[in-house]
């Protein structure tokens, strides 16, 4: 057993376990809030990468390229909260479920009528070639998709903290009648949070897209991943799918390395089962008490 190429595996395989949390993340904003996850995430970060592509095409700086595609990463979150969540939400049913796969299902559409079917390459200012750390060899591409989810998970969970309108996020999330009852409105915090889902969406389509390519179906498999990451932890978890994310990318690169690359999704699959099976509330997520 080659140690030093075990050790490449592992960190090469957590780093892009990463991309899985911030997608996993952004599932858990939209559940704290109401309760409910936007099955079509997938192709908010198809088309926020998109967006990207078409706006570094016209010219833009990557500088400027990447606000804007955060506010129009949220911009399509919010389309999916009023066209697909809030009438649902008001009748207490749960027709989210199937509105917001009818979505994606429209983005997804959209996105090869519009941008075509072929894979295309994300330019990006950032280089490729690879430097070498304590012996293992890493992009600066790779790292900085580890600065990014650190940054932007940081920030919201700051946001969530220390602002008054984060204060009403944690409310609606721990109480929605309480929070109305105290003058909260939980229909404008359930639109926060799936505007900061639809942000976070739009930077996970940024950081991978120079690694996947940008396609119709980058995202296809990643959402996949994101789901069992976010359910293994706990949809009320936080930072817990941080360490799923880095622990399912890692096992990943290993099972790809010694039973062979078609087995690649397997653990995600495995461990999904196995959550729902022993701890629905995932690994981090709080158990639930009911009255009865």
């Amino acid at each position: 057993m080659n140690e030093a190429v075990v050790a490449q595996m592992v960190v090469s395989g957590a780093l892009m376990g990463l991309v899985y949390a911030l997608i996993a993340y952004g599932f858990q904003l939209t559940y704290a809030t109401s309760k409910s996850i936007n099955f079509g995430q997938g192709e908010l970060v198809m088309v926020s990468a998109f967006i990207c592509l078409t706006l570094t095409d016209l010219g833009l700086p990557y500088g400027i390229m990447v606000p804007l595609g955060l506010f129009c990463g949220s911009l399509l979150g919010l389309f999916v909260e009023r066209a697909g969540v809030r009438l649902a939400l008001e009748q207490k049913s749960e027709g989210w479920i199937l509105l917001t796969i009818i979505i994606g299902l429209l983005f997804f559409s959209a996105s090869e009528n519009i941008w075509g079917r072929d894979d295309r390459p994300f330019p990006t200012p950032i280089p490729s070639d690879a430097i070498q750390l304590f012996g293992i060899s890493v992009t600066p591409v790779e790292i900085s998709v580890a600065v990014g989810v650190f940054f932007i998970m940081g920030m919201i969970e700051l946001f969530k903290r220390k602002t008054l309108i984060g204060k009403a996020f944690e409310a609606v999330s721990a109480d929605r009648d309480a929070a109305e009852l105290m003058g909260i409105s939980a229909t404008r915090t359930v639109m926060l949070s799936y505007a900061l889902s639809g942000m976070v969406a739009a930077l996970a389509g940024i950081l991978v897209a120079p690694i996947t390519t940008v396609g119709p179906t980058m995202a296809s498999a990643l959402v996949l991943k994101a789901f069992s990451v976010a359910v293994v932890a706990g949809l009320d978890s936080g930072f817990g799918v941080v360490l799923i994310g880095l622990f399912l990318g890692a096992l990943e690169s290993l099972t790809s390395y010694y039973v062979g690359s078609g087995w690649r999704e397997a653990p995600g699959l495995i461990l999904l089962i196995l959550a729902l099976a022993v701890r629905p509330t995932g690994v981090f997520g709080k158990a639930v008490i009911r009255k009865v």
